[in-house]
């Protein structure tokens, strides 16, 4: 059921945080092929420049969906208005560094 909202209301995702995820979601793919490393693990490229790996206790998606993950956060975080309730706390500023 959707809620009535009025003409004067705010929109249900600002512009403002959807070009920050998206903006996040394009910082972040992932480029080139899986390589195999010397000591078993794989690796592979994000266009940001970090190098995503496999480890003892995690997988190569589980990296890769951490670090898409840790992008959206951090874009978010960076635009959100002041005052919105946050599931972790955060700076004044609202952007942790």
């Amino acid at each position: 059921m959707e809620a009535d909202r009025s003409a004067d209301s705010p929109p249900a995702v600002s512009a403002t945080m959807h070009r920050a995820k998206t903006g996040a979601r394009a910082a972040h793919v992932t480029v080139g092929k899986v390589r195999d490393r010397a000591d078993g693990t794989v690796e592979i490229d994000c266009s940001c420049g970090m190098v995503l790996t496999n480890g003892p206790h995690w997988s190569l998606d589980e990296h890769i969906r951490l670090h898409r993950a840790e992008a959206r956060y951090l874009a978010l975080s960076e635009v959100a208005p002041a005052g919105m309730p946050r599931l972790i706390p955060v700076a004044a500023d609202r952007f942790p560094r």
